[in-house]
């Protein structure tokens, strides 16, 4: 958690880049209490010890808490927008809908030659879909990167519109709050 004031992402991102460590994802977000912000960075330990990160990120005056939520330990999500070719056949629309079906997204836009496509999920899961619907044309694509809670029950992950996936992640760590990337 940070203070939600102006300025507050530049001294952590600045932070992280003098220091050199490595973030793989990183996102920002107001908190229910206007006060704060949350910050969930995804880091790569071997860049830099965890311990390092956290306690120059604890030095930080606009830090509140810093939380460390490992895989295994965090609700882990990211969102993903596509625009691709919406199929020049009847067949090809119907397979693009189908598989946007298969994977839970939504088609948020629809053109007449694209449809911008929204899916949110574990990273493997985005994944799994971005190559999957390669073969229609990707036109733009975004994506969120990793946002984190942690866990309510140890060992178990709510299913996400009744699918079920773990996300394992080696050597990456999610922070949030003041101590270890997520502030909030």
């Amino acid at each position: 958690m940070v203070e939600n004031k102006s300025g507050v992402l530049a001294r952590v991102a600045s932070l992280f880049s003098r220091r050199g460590f490595n973030i793989f994802s990183l996102a920002v977000a107001p908190t229910d209490d206007e006060r704060f912000s949350r910050i969930t960075i995804v880091v790569d330990v071997e860049s830099a010890p965890l311990e390092q990160i956290m306690k120059q990120l604890d030095k930080l005056v606009n830090v509140v808490s810093i939380t460390e939520l490992a895989p295994e330990e965090a609700v882990e999500r990211e969102l993903l927008l596509v625009t691709v070719g919406g199929g020049t056949t009847a067949a090809e629309r119907s397979d693009l809908v189908a598989l946007v079906g298969e994977f839970e997204g939504s088609i948020v836009d629809d053109g007449t030659d694209r449809v911008t496509v929204m899916l949110a999920g574990t990273p493997s899961r985005i994944d799994d879909f971005e190559d999957r619907v390669r073969p229609f044309g990707i036109t733009e694509l975004q994506r969120t990167g990793l946002v984190a809670l942690p866990k309510l029950s140890p060992g178990h992950i709510a299913p996400l519109h009744g699918v079920t996936q773990e996300h394992s992640v080696t050597q990456e760590h999610s922070v949030t709050g003041a101590h270890q990337g997520e502030a909030g």
